[in-house]
């Protein structure tokens, strides 16, 4: 009997020991997560942030911004033909505009033209340049020599697309006045 009760001590004092070990390694591991985690108040700040002011990382091609903002303006999904995908915005002021240069191929650049209802632009020689801003992959040279695709909603808002068929190159600018 006295052997019987020694042995459910022992049990009990090891589930006991077991069990104070697992509360303080929760403790341990709650309190890693709490000091390592964002807080909601960071969470909804940043999201904000993004709606109000999206990022555009103009000088490094390809970095989830980039990819955002090509989801929200070009609307087109992002298949393994796009990349070297490059965005600028200014939208400081009472006009905005936005700049893509991104690879891709012919059949995703159909694709956008019809997305965006883009039609051959034969009428109006302007290119925006006087909007557009100065980047290496930004090439006005090569762009006023491609064929320049238009939309328009008969005021203020524009949309012109230059596709290189040889380089499969794209060139989107969204702006308004």
């Amino acid at each position: 009997m006295y052997t019987l009760r020694l042995l459910i001590l022992l049990v009990l004092t090891t589930t006991l020991a077991s069990c104070d070990k697992v509360l303080n390694e929760s403790k341990e591991l709650k309190t890693k997560v709490l000091n390592n985690a964002p807080s909601e108040a960071e969470i909804w700040s940043k999201m904000l942030i993004h709606k109000v002011f999206p990022p555009f990382d103009h000088n490094k091609p390809d970095t989830e911004n980039n990819k955002l903002r090509f989801k929200d303006f070009i609307k087109v999904k992002i298949t393994p033909d796009i990349k070297n995908i490059y965005c600028f915005d200014d939208a400081i002021g009472i006009d905005a505009d936005y700049m893509f240069s991104f690879d891709c191929d012919s059949t995703t650049s159909n694709k956008i033209i019809a997305l965006h209802s883009l039609t051959i632009d034969t009428v109006n020689s302007n290119h925006g340049f006087g909007l557009q801003h100065d980047f290496d992959w930004w090439d006005k040279k090569k762009i006023s020599q491609l064929q320049k695709y238009s939309w328009t909603d008969g005021r203020q808002y524009h949309k012109y697309y230059w596709y290189d068929q040889d380089n499969q190159k794209a060139y989107f600018f969204d702006f308004d006045m």
